[in-house]
């Protein structure tokens, strides 16, 4: 458990850390409030070649919908403020709060992702193993 608490605490300063050099993006559906992506690092891994991990900040404002979507990459999800709502696949959606872990698969489909609550913002931050150069999201037709 003790470890769980030390990596939540290491994440919450690596984005703090990075809020200096990161870029941000949007994340759109209509009439839904925007989400903010805010790219905090990339790190090519000379170990698995062609593969890198990226380390991303997702802001929900309230009331804030995903379009249905892929990474095409292992992502590794860790809610820092608010509950968001997520499934893949069309499974049933989980409601996670701070401390609270999610995992997507590169052949998962990203079904529902917002912010569970329609008054209180969400932050989370989310670790990526992906093809080098790949983009993060990839919306689903």
């Amino acid at each position: 458990m003790r470890s769980f608490k030390t990596f939540g605490l290491l994440l919450l300063l690596a984005t703090g850390a990075a809020a200096a050099h990161q870029t941000e993006h949007a994340i759109a559906v209509p009439g839904a409030p925007t989400a903010k992506v805010a790219e905090l690092m990339t790190k090519a891994l000379k170990d698995y070649p062609g593969k890198e991990g990226e380390m991303i900040l997702v802001t929900y404002p309230p009331g804030s919908v995903d379009p249905v979507h892929r990474h095409y990459a292992h992502a590794f999800v860790y809610v820092l403020e608010g509950h968001i709502t997520m499934a893949l696949n069309n499974a049933k959606p989980v409601t996670l709060g701070p401390g609270q872990t999610f995992y997507e698969g590169p052949e998962d489909v990203h079904t529902v992702g917002r912010n569970a609550s329609k008054t209180e913002p969400a932050r989370f931050v989310v670790f990526l193993l992906k093809e080098q150069d790949k983009p993060v999201l990839i919306p689903e037709h």
